[in-house]
């Protein structure tokens, strides 16, 4: 798999070439700036993070089975009957059942994130495109995953050299 590299001077350029791109219909698109340019948040795609279901489902597990370890430990286990309450008295399962649901949510959320983020990762395959280290100094990179496009790879190059950037190359990955 390649990547389309763009290197652009400025942040007008890039803005500019963002946008041809997604009219294009291209959305794989990466930008590295080194400064946050706030016309990109609106036209890059934003991703759908799946963190927030993972936490909740998280807790919802962690409730589910605090107020099962309880159960069973008070009316299974070890019933004891002590002046006539109820065996399963869940009134009293409540502060354990929910700091249980805390910690398996905060537990989901950690280790979710990591997964989502493909971390830990000691080495980025980017990093080894050519002056990808003045992305942070004074370049604005755009990578284009032309692999999803609807068109070749070769309109897209055609594509961004009319939005004259510094240099365009395919990189391969």
């Amino acid at each position: 798999m390649s990547v389309l590299v763009a290197s652009f001077a400025d942040e007008a350029a890039i803005v500019r070439a963002v946008g041809a791109l997604r009219r294009a219909g291209l959305s794989s698109i990466e930008t590295y700036t080194p400064y946050p340019v706030e016309a990109l948040d609106a036209l890059l795609p934003r991703p759908r993070w799946r963190l927030p279901v993972a936490v909740f489902l998280g807790g919802l597990v962690g409730l589910v089975l605090g107020f099962g370890m309880q159960w069973y430990a008070a009316a299974i286990d070890y019933p004891l009957n002590i002046g006539g309450r109820p065996l399963a008295s869940w009134p009293a399962f409540i502060p354990i059942a929910f700091e249980i649901a805390v910690l398996c949510a905060v537990l989901a959320g950690f280790f979710g994130f990591l997964a989502l983020a493909r971390l830990p990762r000691p080495y980025q395959p980017v990093a080894a495109i050519p002056d990808f280290e003045r992305a942070s100094h004074d370049r604005f990179l755009l990578l284009v995953d032309p692999a999803g496009a609807s068109m070749p790879s070769a309109d897209t190059q055609a594509l961004l050299e009319q939005c004259e950037p510094c240099s365009v190359f395919l990189w391969p990955s």
